[in-house]
């Protein structure tokens, strides 16, 4: 069968996650029942990152096995027929080799996440940034946040329920900026553990509301202990922004 490679964009509020579970509507099921309503077979999509309940994508990619062998464009038009009305795009498809798996033949992914930094609530992005009215200081959440760049036991910023093999990953972006009222926190690895970008972000809001320095970041991280880092920010702001593969296939 032809496999397909698709880049999709999501809006995760009203979804427990990629993943298919029991529990509720997920990215991954949707995709599946309109593989099945285009092909009339049970297909599987299998995504490069399984984001959380709330998190929502621009660049996520996956790959699905289909039985017909229509052009890329045919694919992407079926796919966003039978996925109305919900907030799930097909943005491109591409033919693939079987060689190509979304997930394992990944390098790199990377992750935006979107503070909004006023006295006034959020009216029309509420659903895709963290509201957060005391005033930050971005250039100190930088500067901190350049402690956590590199290879490192991640611990303090993995959730109790991560069920990756070690701690350990190499960070090679992590940055914090400004544009007017929006603060975007961003960054890329070959993968994340579980909640890390979350955690991150809620840790450098100390640092921006001055409650911690980068010296307290980098204390945090070589205690290796959950309970020594900041709290978990909210999914609403993180978005999986782009997965990167050494080729183009």
């Amino acid at each position: 069968m032809p496999r397909f490679k698709l880049t999709i964009e999501y809006d995760g509020t009203d979804y427990v996650g990629w993943q298919r579970q029991a529990n509720g509507p997920s990215i991954q099921g949707a995709l599946e029942d309109a593989a099945r309503a285009y092909c009339q077979i049970d297909a599987l999509v299998q995504g490069a990152g399984r984001t959380d309940a709330g998190v929502h994508a621009r660049g996520q990619v996956a790959h699905v096995d289909l039985t017909r062998d229509d052009h890329p464009d045919v694919v992407r038009n079926a796919l966003n027929a039978h996925l109305k009305p919900r907030p799930i795009s097909v943005i491109s498809a591409e033919k693939v080799t079987e060689a190509f798996h979304a997930r394992f033949s990944a390098n790199e992914r990377g992750y935006r996440y979107l503070i909004l930094n006023r006295r006034a609530p959020p009216a029309l992005d509420a659903r895709q940034v963290w509201w957060v009215a005391a005033p930050l200081n971005v250039e100190a959440m930088h500067e901190a946040a350049q402690v956590l760049v590199g290879r490192h036991d991640f611990t303090t910023f993995r959730a109790v329920q991560c069920q990756a093999d070690s701690p350990v990953k190499t960070l090679d972006a992590l940055d914090v900026t400004r544009d007017g009222e929006m603060i975007a926190v961003t960054t890329r690895a070959r993968s994340f553990l579980h909640h890390q970008v979350r955690n991150f972000v809620g840790t450098l809001r100390l640092v921006g509301e001055g409650r911690w320095t980068a010296a307290d970041v980098a204390a945090a991280l070589a205690a290796r202990d959950r309970s020594a880092g900041g709290p978990t920010a909210p999914s609403t702001g993180l978005c999986l922004m782009h997965v990167g593969y050494p080729d183009a296939s």
